[in-house]
């Protein structure tokens, strides 16, 4: 992997800037000094920020990504339409993706970091601790797992291309599309939600340090390595997982409930009770700061009537 020389700014494309992660990752590689070339669907949306210039575009489309990448240290990608149907999150995420992957391949981009999802990994009861190199839930577990693990497949197939696949368990942090601090505490408020065993884990991430391991990889600040556990394999597609400490069910749960004015349903059926181990991510370099008592806390503000 081509290091950014020193002295010089990196310069990173960031598809999906506007989303929750997206802008956490805009703004921890502003902190790294890089530059960011922020892509958006709608003018006027990127983060504003200086260091940070908004591109109005599709990813997808093939001149357009010949266009934004061409010059760049790294690209980023953080879109995929969850909730959507079948069919548009494999049109965004297997068909969409590869196409600015290829663009950065063709450009000579040294860097490209997708964000994945944890969610591909078989984590039923009594599969026990999960690893990069753990099992992954076949064809025909759901719209968001089969189109998320296809996505991941189609971006290994682009040859020479040294590409990283980060993937966090749920995502913490404020934000309108936040799915785990706002879509689904509504749901929770609403009655909606399912019952469920609170010893079940409860794997999550804040957004600030998920944001921080994508931008240190982007900028080249892990460096590349022949073996895995030690840096992204050059040329070579590695996942890494990415989790804060474990919590169970109970703790998520419990706190929204509690802060909605609602009474979770609790059953007893069997559930995973493992944890992600992040073991290749720590040896990358990499840390959470935010410990689940701050996370649940942010959540918990967030939802106050007051807030």
């Amino acid at each position: 992997m081509a290091e950014t020389p020193e002295g010089a700014a990196a310069v990173v494309v960031v598809t999906g800037a506007n989303g929750l992660v997206g802008q956490a990752v805009c703004r921890a590689l502003r902190e790294r000094s890089a530059e960011v070339r922020a892509v958006v669907r709608r003018a006027g949306a990127a983060p504003v920020l200086e260091g940070v210039t908004e591109h109005v575009g599709d990813f997808a489309d093939e001149a357009f990504a010949r266009e934004v990448v061409q010059g760049a240290d790294a690209v980023v990608t953080t879109v995929h339409p969850m909730g959507s149907s079948r069919e548009v999150q494999h049109e965004v995420g297997v068909v969409g993706t590869p196409v600015i992957a290829r663009a950065a391949r063709d450009a000579g981009v040294p860097r490209f970091v997708h964000l994945s999802t944890a969610g591909v990994y078989d984590r039923t009861a009594g599969v026990g601790d999960v690893t990069e190199d753990g099992a992954l839930l076949p064809d025909g577990s759901g719209d968001y797992p089969d189109t998320k693990n296809a996505t991941d497949v189609a971006l290994a197939e682009v040859g020479g291309l040294t590409t990283v696949l980060v993937r966090p368990p749920a995502i913490l942090g404020a934000g309108e599309s936040s799915v785990w601090n706002a879509l689904r505490p509504a749901e929770v408020r609403e009655g909606s939600e399912p019952p469920a065993n609170p010893d079940k884990t409860w794997a999550w991430v804040h957004v600030h340090d998920l944001a921080d391991l994508v931008a240190d990889v982007a900028v080249g600040a892990v460096a590349t390595s022949d073996d895995p556990d030690r840096g992204p394999v050059e040329g070579a597609t590695t996942p890494v997982l990415v989790a804060a400490e474990a919590g169970t069910w109970r703790d998520y749960l419990g706190t929204v409930a509690e802060a909605v004015g609602a009474t979770p349903e609790w059953s007893d059926e069997p559930v995973w009770t493992g944890r992600l181990v992040t073991d290749r991510a720590r040896a990358w370099g990499w840390a959470p700061r935010v410990t689940k008592d701050e996370a649940l806390g942010e959540l918990r503000q967030g939802l106050a009537p007051s807030a």
